[in-house]
């Protein structure tokens, strides 16, 4: 956004710069041309002795050069030699017209041009080219303080709050706003003012510039967008530049919103960031702080800004006044999931067996970017299958290549590492059966997907909001299910490193359990760990808050938990173990088993189809290379976030 607009038309601009450098290469030739205009140069003895023998015509004589004409119709020129008296008395013995010629003014005046002109030339087109990096929205050498914000016309793909859905609350605090701007004397005449900002908060893909955009789409007013990294560079006081001119573009199309996606790049606590408390972020901060509520009202700008990390942001910057408002944007529940892939569905074709609802309900965690990928891949393999219509198995395999990743069907197994993935998996599967607080089991597979082996994938009948005591030693019961299994079949010295995704859930799961959620006997509902620079579950590190005699208790607790779950995975495969025999025989014939197969074959012994893979309907292949005795399996609980 820049408000240096240029006069007049550019393209006539443009037309009269090209045509200068095109005339002053004319002159540069023009000149060399008349260098070449009075013929060859003689010598001056050669110039007497044609003189002597009549083949001169006539001549000019200068101080500096002789130019003549032979009688043939020739030029040539000469250099004269000084205080020769003799040659007017040589040319009228012979009959030569002869004249005297002013001095050289034209000849000096294309000798200045000659040293002057590739100079001129130069910096001309320099500068030229310096005003048309400036006039590109402040990328130019002068133009580093210019805002990057731009102003958002979208004529085509206009996005309204009718594209939005499954965020209901936050749509309709970003309704009040649009409708403020619309009527702004329906809320004032009662003494209310509109926020003057509005922070969106959310996870990445809950649909935080979808928001924006379709406010952009609803208001009728100039939008103008921007990222928080955009206002930062290497030079000091760039930064607070573009924050002013941003808020000067702002106030002259008042009203107006801006929003700012981002904001943590340059809205972190001061003070805690690299380098002294003057940086350049800081500088960049302090003036985004009095512009939006300094001495200065900006009245009729609204700023929207979003980020998911807003434990990170200064407190002066969360304050009323600032940003009066945040609005959360949540990851969807299962009536949101439904909403949202009704959206995206219809731009897609859809067999008739498509069900939302069975689909929503398959896909707890899901944000809006990941519902709309899973639509995307739903309709990527109908067009690899060459049906005209996406229908509702195209939804599944799309479903399990996202939670679980793409089927490795090119990998080759020997029977003997296929047997123990089978056997592991159906040890979680087992134990998870038998666990009343586990979910219910949605899908298992010895087919390689991603970097797992096998997998057993449970999800939960309802959207989760919390997890009790009971269900945490139920999934750490299923997470041991499998190498107890392994112990179980082939004895201790067989067991394999198919389970270090295992432990590691459960030992995460176990610390979080008694340093995080109180819920060891002997420490109490203390919290022992803190996350630092994390937020929604993203990245971050953990430090401990405890002596070194609570550690050990805090260790003693964690591998108590851990153990306990394992008693209890080995008591239940032990009192089961001809379930685990039918259930890993299974696997191997059929290789994957929906939830309801599984529950058929344990209750009555048989499974009714044929056994052959799902898929392609070719057989796997079962000997040949071994893979790497270091492969993962996962444990029984699959969702997008990896509880």
């Amino acid at each position: 956004m820049n408000d240096d607009q240029p006069s007049g038309n550019p393209w006539v601009k443009s037309l009269l710069v090209w045509g200068g450098i095109f005339l002053a290469l004319l002159v540069v030739v023009q000149m060399f041309n008349t260098r070449t205009e009075s013929g060859p140069s003689i010598a001056y003895s050669d110039f007497r002795g044609k003189v002597a023998e009549n083949s001169v015509a006539s001549v000019e004589i200068g101080e500096q050069r002789i130019d003549g004409k032979l009688k043939n119709g020739d030029s040539f020129t000469t250099v004269p030699v000084p205080n020769d008296t003799t040659l007017p008395q040589l040319l009228q013995d012979h009959g030569v017209r002869y004249a005297g010629k002013n001095a050289e003014e034209g000849s000096m005046l294309v000798y200045i041009l000659a040293q002057t002109l590739p100079f001129l030339l130069i910096v001309g087109i320099a500068f030229f080219a310096l005003r048309q990096v400036q006039k590109g929205g402040g990328s130019g050498a002068m133009g580093f303080g210019k805002s990057k914000a731009k102003l958002l016309t979208e004529r085509a793909g206009r996005v309204t709050f009718d594209d939005v859905a499954g965020i209901d609350e936050a749509r309709e605090e970003l309704e009040e706003i649009v409708e403020f701007l619309r009527d702004p004397t329906r809320f004032s005449k009662l003494g209310g003012q509109i926020p003057k900002g509005a922070l969106l908060v959310g996870s990445p893909g809950t649909g935080k510039t979808l928001l924006a955009r379709a406010i952009a789409g609803e208001a009728g007013v100039p939008f103008f967008t921007i990222s928080g990294s955009d206002f930062v560079e290497m030079f000091v006081g760039v930064g607070a530049s573009r924050v002013r001119d941003m808020f000067e573009q702002a106030k002259k199309n008042a009203p107006c919103i801006v929003f700012i996606d981002e904001i943590d790049a340059v809205g972190r606590h001061r003070g805690h960031g690299l380098g002294n408390s003057n940086d350049e972020r800081e500088q960049t901060l302090n003036q985004l702080l009095v512009e939006m509520d300094g001495f200065e009202a900006n009245e009729g700008i609204i700023i929207i800004a979003a980020t998911n990390r807003p434990d990170v942001l200064d407190p002066a910057l969360l304050r009323p006044g600032r940003f009066d408002r945040q609005v959360v944007v949540p990851v969807p529940d299962i009536e949101g999931r439904e909403k949202i892939l009704s959206v995206h569905m219809k731009k897609v074709p859809l067999a008739p067996d498509v069900n939302p609802r069975v689909i929503a309900r398959g896909t707890p965690g899901f944000s809006g970017a990941d519902l709309a990928n899973l639509v995307n891949e739903a309709a990527l393999l109908a067009a690899r299958r060459n049906k005209r219509l996406v229908a509702m198995q195209e939804f599944e395999d799309a479903k399990d290549k996202v939670m679980m990743g793409a089927e490795r069907r090119s990998m080759v197994m020997t029977d003997d590492e296929k047997k123990m993935t089978a056997y592991h998996e159906a040890g979680h599967a087992i134990v998870s059966l038998h666990e009343i607080a586990s979910d219910p089991i949605h899908k298992a597979t010895i087919i390689p997907r991603g970097r797992a082996l096998g997998m057993v994938m449970r999800l939960p009948e309802r959207d989760s909001y919390s997890y009790h005591r009971d269900k945490m030693l139920a999934n750490l019961s299923v997470a041991m299910g499998g190498r107890v299994a392994e112990e179980l079949i082939f004895g201790y010295d067989k067991v394999s490193s198919g389970a270090s995704s295992d432990i590691q859930y459960a030992t995460s799961l176990a610390r979080n359990m008694v340093t995080k959620w109180g819920m060891s006997d002997k420490l109490g509902p203390l919290q022992y760990e803190e996350s630092q620079e994390g937020y929604l579950g993203m990245g971050g590190s953990h430090r401990t808050m405890a002596s070194d005699e609570t550690n050990k208790v805090i260790d003693s607790e964690i591998r108590g938990l851990v153990d306990t779950a394992h008693a209890r995975a080995t008591t239940l495969l032990k009192d089961n173990a001809e379930q685990l025999e039918a259930l890993a025989q299974a696997l191997l014939e059929y290789e994957t088993l929906s939830g309801e197969e599984i529950n058929q074959l344990l209750k009555d012994g048989k499974l009714d189809r044929p056994s052959e893979p799902r898929g392609s309907g070719t057989p796997r292949p079962l000997t040949g290379s071994s893979i790497p005795k270091a492969g993962r399996r996962f444990s029984g609980n699959v969702t997008p976030q990896g509880v």
